[in-house]
């Protein structure tokens, strides 16, 4: 499935809200929707008028009744599926939280040290951004699908840290 990303427009545009505290993260096996029965991060649609950092905070609240603290976006993610459905989403990290995570109709939340991820539990995109986000670099990722089975993937990472002058460093290669 080839497709042109220049021209591409989303059907939905939704969030992932990772927390990472003292080398563990705070992941969820989500209920309903999308991805159900998987792990994921926190997350969901974005909302009419809501930015995409309101929204991730809120879906933090509403599946694992936690606040994200010190978040910051780290990445970008463009999925088409062959079904016709897409999907933008933006992906956060924050450094903290408040309160203790809780279960909820829509997700399990469970803490997991950042060496043990469970990426054959998880969406088939994750294992190609998420281990580069922890290491602190940033991300897009171009992704199809034909439902749970990945059919592409151009991921492009660059540092965090900004270049003298404020400009990004650059590209540092693709996955």
């Amino acid at each position: 499935m080839e497709m042109d990303w220049s021209s591409w427009t989303p059907r939905e545009r939704a969030n992932l809200c990772f927390i990472l505290k003292n080398r563990q993260l705070l992941l969820i096996r989500k209920k309903r929707g999308l991805g159900a029965g998987k792990i994921n991060a926190p997350g969901g649609k974005i909302e009419p008028g809501e930015t995409a950092l309101e929204s991730a905070i809120r879906e933090t609240q509403e599946e694992v009744g936690v606040t994200p603290l010190g978040v910051e976006k780290s990445g970008e993610l463009f999925f088409q599926f062959a079904d016709g459905y897409s999907l933008h989403c933006t992906v956060f990290l924050a450094s903290d939280l408040e309160g203790d995570p809780v279960e909820t109709d829509e997700a399990d939340p469970f803490w997991v040290h950042c060496e043990a991820v469970p990426y054959e539990e998880m969406w088939e995109d994750d294992q190609y951004w998420l281990p580069a986000m922890l290491e602190g670099k940033n991300f897009v990722g171009y992704f199809t699908f034909d439902g749970d089975r990945m059919l592409s993937r151009d991921v492009r990472f660059e540092s965090r840290e900004a270049a003298p002058g404020g400009a990004p460093d650059g590209a540092l290669g693709a996955a």
